[in-house]
């Protein structure tokens, strides 16, 4: 059975979804409440409103530290990453050992996967990031100190929030959004 639970963060009402494995998902916020309930409910058919087990109590908690600026490493948070095509979990996997106030390039991440031309498709990758903020997609920013798209609601204003939080400095560069 999968279930979900909103929570309220520094940038807005988030959603967890989880199942018997782990973490299935993460909804950044929507423009209210109802939108949230209506993503998460279409991207994870039959998911119910629940009240979250310990383990995805103390991910909240730390999802919810981490957006008021502490530094927090979420890579203990168990994900269930069954239904995650293998190119993608690769991705994910390195992209979770970017520090929070730290970025990396998906051309660096390319490269890491052992194929530098491979940039396009870490982007299309991490375009499709059901794990927001515990898969840190907002830390990957485009080569130039670009920071590049970014498909959560919100967009790259969200992005820039995400890593002014953090305290990184690709948040403040004057040439963001060229």
């Amino acid at each position: 059975m999968t279930e979900f639970a909103l929570f309220d963060t520094a940038i807005g009402g988030c959603a967890i979804v989880w199942g018997d494995r782990g973490i299935v998902g993460l909804q950044l916020p929507s423009a209210d409440e109802t939108s949230t309930i209506a993503r998460v409910r279409r991207r994870y058919r039959g998911a119910e409103l629940g009240s979250p087990p310990p383990d995805v109590r103390k991910a909240i908690e730390a999802i919810v530290a981490l957006l008021n600026g502490e530094r927090r490493d979420l890579t203990a948070v168990r994900l269930d990453m069954e239904r995650v095509p293998q190119f993608e979990r690769s991705v994910y996997e390195i992209a979770r050992t970017i520090p929070p106030g730290d970025v990396t390039t998906y051309g660096e991440i390319a490269k890491r996967l052992g194929d530098p031309t491979l940039a396009q498709a870490v982007g299309a990758a991490l375009g499709q990031n059901p794990f927001p903020i515990v898969v840190p997609c907002h830390r990957v920013v485009a080569a130039g100190s670009k920071l590049g798209g970014f498909s959560a609601p919100g967009g790259a204003k969200t992005k820039q929030r995400m890593l002014a939080i953090e305290g990184s400095p690709a948040a403040g560069t004057p040439d963001l959004f060229d």
